[in-house]
């Protein structure tokens, strides 16, 4: 029984040696072979851009993008299809998109494509189905692909190759041609690098070009960046032909003229300030002259050249079209009697009834009809659809149900029946429609537990064998390693605790605790303990041992003050001392005006009662000019250098114009600023009339004056009556008020009246003379229309002869009834 203890003790403890070397071994070799499959994806990298930077002197700047979706190509598990959320392999037939250029399995799109196009075919009724090509999205940024265009076959990323190879050297997924797919935006120009995933980047092609106001020399740049400014003044005429563009160098037209001058519309009754960019503009009052045929007016508005001709004149045609006829403009035209023969909706038959207006009536004609499935004919009204009861047996896209729809055209919709087959998970059936190749992963989830057993994550029906344990929110129960009496809390986990996160505080020499994280149990590197016997030996991995580190210097900030007394900072302890703030001193000179410029300097107190601002033998003096300001109005300088107090004041004179803008005036320039209002008025005139012109047109009688003028006009002018027979001279004041109106007298409504009579009779006399007209015309029709019927009585006299039985047939007949009358 001893020796059996001891054989299995001794068999436990080589199982555990072995295991461990093992991992230690397999964690040794995934470090080696993911070292390995870094420098490999470097050297494909490289080899992918070869091309680009040889083209562009090295210069990859504008490889990032593309970089980045070749760095997630090769890392394993970073490509993965949003659509069954399972990671794209090497040798997996793939599909990218041309929009957000997201990968996908080619099979996975392909059910995608075809169960997206059943979801939007699916409400449609069979009159509808088929008669429109409704796209489907891409499952990540949505963008709309036609139905011919779901992927059939697998291509390169560059589309040259059907089915690629897989090499280990080249990008998965890649021909390892050269791409040579045209740049967005075009520029004749072809990308350089190899076959590629993701967007291409911008042209690196060299191109000499100039700026956009071709003012400046060609100079050669990237064919991506080649538009560029040069910062001058365009200079380019603009659409008013006046003036000239003023923006900097710039793409495109020129904005347009932003200068504003008075223009008259296009019919010129009115005038207005607009941009000089647009001169032609439209007022919003019609037209209204008189068209040529004197009926109507012209109802356009605003419009330049003359009104042309009536547009109800000339020759009309009837509802139908087939007669036209000339007519009046007041007179609507007539229907010509004659069938209207119009095309139907049908677009077979016309339309039978006589010239009629609006729009004809749906066909009614029967006619022999084939239904939509071509098996059966009937005859029925023209307008009428027909469908047939025959149900279609043509099998449907899934390859397994038949279609089932009454009269179908050929055109069968998709399969509307659940597929039903077990899916991967062998736990679930299918949910989707019927359809063909394998089926999507399963959509129900099972739950994971962590190693203890309290925490539950729910995961993919089917992947619950490959996804990791969840972390278990349990609080690790382990006693603490450092100094530290409580361990700080963590969750439960796998393996050693972590590093200890909690403050050091341990007592520093200036007093201050330690606020940094605790450093008991800090790995170190240790190099230099090994020495190898000779070349042929490898070199061993660098050593980390656990250990203690001491505690860095204080940080605690403590408030100094700068040397010039400016500011007060927190500086960390262990540096805390006097420092400059780089300011300026900024205490006020002997001249009361300027402060020092020097930068924060130590200034020495003259005496101990002294002001902790003022300057000391250490500041600047003062050697700037006089800048005080001056009295207002006053343009001139103080003469003096830079001193305290008041200036002297100023006897300079002083030129200025006045208040009309005529004369030029020389005041003193101390009695110009120190006078009130009413000496600055009298000090700016000239005395003279003022030349302005009052809103009634005459000349202002005021002597020059500032503001705007009085309105009260003494000139004297004619007022006029309504018929402009009677006048009158009153002051203009007074017209402009409204107070003053000349009414016409009783000569002058005499005058008016009688005018209105004579016109009146006038206008009776045109009437009565258009009725005489009028009957005159209408006596001469009836006349010709008589003579028209007497010669058709004549015509048919003579064409209609009659027989002799017909002229003698009464007095044969009469006898012969007597004669049967007697004997009967």
């Amino acid at each position: 029984l001893s020796s059996l203890k001891k054989f299995d003790e001794i068999k436990k403890a080589d199982q555990a040696a072995v295991k461990k070397l093992i991992e230690d071994q397999l964690s040794s070799s995934s470090e080696d072979d993911d070292e390995d499959a870094e420098v490999k994806q470097g050297k494909i990298l490289d080899k992918t851009f070869t091309i680009y930077t040889s083209q562009t002197d090295g210069d990859a700047s504008e490889l990032e993008r593309t970089r980045q979706y070749m760095n997630e190509a090769f890392q394993s598990g970073a490509m993965t299809c949003l659509i069954c959320i399972a990671s794209v392999k090497r040798n997996q037939a793939v599909w990218s998109c041309c929009g957000c250029f997201c990968i996908f399995h080619l099979v996975c799109i392909q059910k995608w494509a075809k169960d997206s196009l059943f979801l939007v075919s699916s409400p449609l009724t069979d009159d509808d189905f088929g008669k429109k090509d409704y796209p489907w999205p891409c499952p990540k940024c949505r963008f709309e692909y036609k139905r011919s265009e779901t992927p059939s076959r697998y291509y390169c990323y560059c589309g040259k190759v059907e089915n690629p190879t897989v090499d280990p050297w080249l990008v998965p997924h890649s021909c390892g041609q050269i791409c040579e797919r045209e740049f967005k935006p075009s520029c004749g120009h072809k990308c350089l690098l190899l076959c590629h995933p993701g967007p291409c980047p911008p042209c690196p092609k060299m191109v000499t070009t100039t700026c956009h106001c071709k003012k400046a020399k060609p100079v050669p740049r990237r064919c991506s960046a080649k538009e560029w400014s040069c910062h001058l003044p365009c200079g380019r005429t603009l659409l008013c032909g006046q003036h000239t563009c003023e923006n900097p160098c710039h793409a495109g037209d020129c904005q347009p003229c932003p200068r504003v001058s008075k223009q008259r519309c296009i019919c010129g009754r009115r005038t207005a300030e607009r941009l000089c960019a647009s001169p032609q503009w439209q007022c919003d009052q019609v037209c209204g002259k008189h068209l040529p045929c004197g009926n109507h007016t012209c109802e356009q508005v605003c419009h330049a050249g003359p009104c042309g001709d009536c547009p109800r004149s000339g020759k009309r045609s009837c509802p139908c079209g087939k007669t036209k006829f000339t007519l009046p403009c007041t007179e609507d035209v007539p229907t010509c009697g004659d069938s209207c023969d119009k095309v139907l909706e049908c677009g077979i038959h016309k339309c039978s009834q006589r010239c009629h207006r609006g729009p004809c009536e749906i066909c009614r004609q029967e006619v022999e009809k084939q239904c939509r499935c071509g098996k059966h004919t009937k005859r029925m009204p023209c307008h009428k659809p027909y469908l047939c009861e025959t149900k279609c047996t043509k099998i449907r896209d899934c390859q397994k149900h038949q279609c089932r729809r009454k009269c179908c055209s050929g055109n069968c919709p998709p399969c509307d029946q659940v597929c039903g087959r077990t899916l991967g998970c062998r736990n679930h059936k299918c949910p989707s429609g019927c359809h063909r190749g394998s089926c999507n992963p399963c959509p129900e989830t099972v739950d994971v537990k962590c190693n203890c057993g309290k925490t539950v994550i729910k995961v993919p029906c089917g992947r619950e064998r490959t996804i990791r344990s969840p972390k278990c929110k349990q609080l690790c129960s382990r006693p603490p390693t450092c100094h530290h009496s409580t361990q700080e809390k963590h969750y439960c986990h796998f393996g050693r605790c972590p590093p200890c996160r909690q403050p050091c505080q341990k007592t520093l020499t200036c007093g201050h605790l330690c606020p940094v994280s605790c450093h008991d149990e800090a790995l170190v590197k240790q190099t230099g303990l090994h020495q190898s016997a000779g070349p042929w030996e490898q070199p061993s991995e660098p050593a980390f041992i656990q250990t203690a580190l001491p505690c860095p210097p204080c940080e605690v900030p403590i408030p100094v003050e700068c040397l010039g007394q400016h500011e007060v900072s927190p500086l960390p302890c262990h540096s805390a001392n006097p420092y400059s703030c780089k300011r300026f001193c900024g205490r006020l000179l002997d001249c009361q005006n300027h402060t020092c410029m020097k930068e924060c300097h130590r200034v020495t107190k003259l005496n101990s009662s002294a002001d902790g601002k003022k300057v000391g033998p250490e500041c600047s003096q003062c050697e700037e000019e006089c800048t005080k300001p001056r009295p207002s109005g006053c343009p001139h300088r103080c003469v003096l250098p830079c001193h305290p107090g008041d200036c002297p004041s100023c006897l300079q004179m002083l030129k200025t114009k006045c208040h009309c803008k005529l004369s030029v005036l020389y005041v003193e320039c101390l009695k110009l600023t120190s006078a009130d209002l009413k000496e600055k008025e009298l000090l700016m005139s000239c005395k003279n009339q003022c030349p302005k012109e009052l809103p009634c047109g005459h000349r202002c009688k005021e002597i020059c004056h500032s503001g705007s003028c009085p309105l009260n006009c003494s000139q004297k002018v004619k007022l006029r009556c309504l018929c402009k027979r009677l006048k009158k001279e009153i002051q203009c004041s007074k017209i402009q008020e409204g107070q003053v109106s000349l009414e016409c007298d009783a000569l002058c409504k005499e005058i008016k009246r009688k005018a209105s009579e004579i016109k009146e009779a006038e206008a009776k006399a045109a009437i009565e003379e258009e009725k005489r007209r009028q009957q005159a015309e209408l006596e001469a029709f009836e006349n010709r229309l008589k003579g028209r019927r007497k010669n058709k009585r004549r015509k048919d006299e003579v064409e209609v002869e009659q027989s002799s039985w017909q002229k003698y047939k009464n007095l044969i007949m009469l006898p012969v009834f007597g004669v049967a009358v007697v004997m009967v």
